[in-house]
């Protein structure tokens, strides 16, 4: 090191102001710039119009999805009060410029004009205008409509009165900056799902969403009469439902918490949360009162009428009493916390007491007026007790006798050299064939395999005890090396990148659909953190001459042909088995060139349904769903 020492004063300090600060670290605004990062600034826009709606002032909003210069813009327009225009004295400049430019401001500081409201920072519209190429705004107001455009958080004009409008309402058009974004596009099946939501939490908000950016101009309409129990039929719309939809609302001195419970035959939880209609991934302190209260209801009704008496020793938890619940949970309240900027966790500690307080209230008093519902309930969970007792017995008699808990890895696993997760890879392959070309080709030092034989035992029908005495399950876990169920400890996994490698055929999706069904029930932990994926192999080879080349759909294949004249040799492939080792090293397992898809939980929850519906118990349900799709299927391998 140098003996001179730079020297540290004032002069080395950098201030950085308004659209300079949000440009230089976005992710500190908006959470990422990756896709999620994108949205998130549409998001901003479209939650200010929602504002109004909650406000009582809007009931229609507008998106319309663009193109230009090959990046993706976006416009929305609601029919509000308006963004305000007159002159801030103190700043001798439009509440417009301030709103657009200023961090930590706005109207929603104070519960005088918004009640209760989703932007709390005071940040979003200038976060939204600092990463655009440039934002313009309409605010049609009093008979007048005003303009005012900004390039990268700075205006560019100032504000311009353009004659005379009727009606009220904001217009803001914006283009997420390549230079902040890369490539910026809106993903419009996350937003639908953002949008449809939306409308559920505002019953009789009516938003209209045209994309313009592809061939076709898509136009689709969102709304609901009944709000939470339209949102409680369309989650359980592929479900057994057990009973009718519970609704409640009421209120507090500063809050108030609206919800619906419906319970169904399946196993899971799923509880959708939402603060001043904000969704809270991260669930919080709203839906940990709502746990309570509900548990604590469901134990009290059980205890006052000696439901359990028969049964000796057993205990019900609320792990139990949530078992096949679905349910959405909206609070709205003035100055909620959130963690971040992005809002994925609410903090409120007082919140947990008033939603705790009032779902114990309404839920014991429905089940004194409906005990039918009320036993159905009981003895779901009574049964879900007696499957977790059950399965902690076998666990223990699994201990002493499996693999699960034994440093020996199974036979059957060809490990890699390397022993650091981040650096290491499993393969899980479906077959003796494709098991032993993977073997062969792939990178012993980074890369494990692990063949199955066969398909895995379906966990949508099967009991907790059950996977103890299937070995291929077995043998995952063992691979893993992060045990299951209470036990499970995702930091001991030994591979951060688990792939599903199955053919590109009907087997192959049911063999990826059961996989993924085991690791969504017992493992979500590791959808969670990203670490489970699915290869995409090649469904042809294209040959002419000496020049080969792989291709993963028909379309793809069909402007190969077209590139080469025609006159060329195709092999589709039914299987991995079918390729040899060099093949399936350099299509699906080479690092340089494969495709792997990332497996998220939203794609879990999406397939959920399919998994219900396919796996589940109702073969009404699967009769209907197999005749309704029947005709979308354009290849079929048999």
């Amino acid at each position: 090191m140098s003996e001179e020492t730079e020297e540290y004063n004032a002069s080395k300090i950098v201030v950085l102001e308004g659209a300079q600060g949000i440009r230089k670290r976005p992710a500190m605004y908006i959470g990422s710039t990756g896709p999620a990062g994108v949205l998130h600034l549409l998001y901003e826009v479209v939650d200010n119009a929602v504002d109004e709606a909650i406000a009582g002032y809007c009931k229609n909003i507008h998106i319309r999805l663009f193109q230009e210069e090959g990046c993706d813009a976006a416009e929305v327009s609601d029919d509000g009060r308006g963004i305000p225009v007159d002159i801030m004295p103190k700043y001798n400049k439009s509440a417009l410029e301030i709103i657009m430019t200023t961090l930590h401001k706005g109207a929603k500081f104070n519960d005088e004009v918004y009640k209760i409201s989703g932007g709390l920072h005071g940040v979003g519209l200038t976060v939204v205008n600092a990463l655009s190429v440039y934002t313009e705004v309409r605010v049609m107001k009093e008979g007048s409509e005003y303009y005012q455009r900004f390039e990268k958080g700075l205006p560019v004009t100032g504000l311009e009165k353009r004659g005379s409008a009727g009606g009220s309402g904001t217009v803001v058009r914006f283009r997420p900056d390549p230079e902040i974004f890369g490539s910026p596009k809106f993903d419009s099946t996350t937003l639908r799902e953002r949008l449809s939501d939306t409308t559920f939490l505002n019953r009789n908000l009516r938003i209209t969403l045209v994309d313009e950016r592809f061939e076709q101009k898509e136009e689709i309409v969102f709304y609901s009469e009944n709000g939470l129990v339209d949102f409680i039929g369309f989650l359980n719309k592929e479900k057994q439902v057990l009973t009718p939809p519970m609704y409640s609302k009421s209120s507090g001195e500063r809050a108030e918490v609206e919800y619906v419970i419906q319970y169904n035959s399946s196993y899971d939880e799923r509880i959708e949360s939402f603060v001043n209609t904000i969704k809270t991934t991260g669930g919080g302190t709203h839906v940990s009162g709502f746990h309570s209260g509900l548990t604590r209801a469901v134990l009290n009704y059980v205890s006052r009428n000696k439901l359990l008496d028969k049964y000796k020793d057993l205990k019900i938890t609320g792990e139990d009493v949530r078992e096949g619940l679905s349910a959405v949970v909206s609070v709205n309240m003035q100055n909620p916390e959130f963690e971040g900027q992005t809002k994925e966790k609410l903090g409120n500690g007082i919140i947990k007491n008033f939603v705790e307080a009032e779902v114990y209230s309404f839920v014991s008093r429905y089940f004194e007026e409906h005990p039918q519902f009320a036993k159905t309930i009981i003895e779901k969970a009574v049964n879900a007790a007696n499957v977790r007792e059950s399965a902690r017995k076998a666990r223990e008699m699994a201990r002493k006798r499996s693999i699960l808990d034994d440093t020996v890895l199974p036979g059957k696993l060809a490990d890699c050299i390397e022993s650091d997760p981040d650096k290491t890879e499993i393969f899980i392959v479906e077959g003796q064939s494709a098991g032993g070309s993977s073997k062969e080709g792939r990178d012993r030092n980074i890369q494990a395999i692990l063949p199955l034989r066969g398909k895995i035992l379906n966990v949508e029908k099967a009991g907790f005890e059950r996977i103890f005495d299937n070995l291929e399950i077995k043998s995952m876990i063992a691979s893993f090396g992060t045990g299951i169920s209470e036990s499970f400890n995702a930091e001991k996994v030994r591979y951060k990148k688990i792939i599903i490698m199955s053919d590109a055929d009907v087997d192959g999706s049911h063999i990826r659909t059961l996989l993924l069904t085991f690791f969504y029930r017992y493992m979500k932990k590791l959808i969670e953190l990203g670490y489970v994926y699915i290869a995409q192999p090649p469904l042809f080879k294209i040959s002419k001459g000496k020049e080969i080349s792989y291709h993963y759909s028909e379309e793809d294949l069909n402007l190969r042909i077209k590139e080469l004249g025609g006159d060329v040799d195709v092999q589709r492939y039914k299987g991995l088995g079918e390729m040899n080792p060099e093949q399936l090293w350099d299509t699906t397992m080479n690092p340089e060139h494969r495709v792997l898809k990332r497996v998220t939980i939203k794609d879990a929850q999406m397939a959920d349904s399919l998994f219900s519906i396919l796996m589940g118990i109702d073969p009404a349900q699967r009769r209907k769903f197999l005749h309704d799709n029947a005709e979308q299927v354009t290849m079929l391998d048999i």
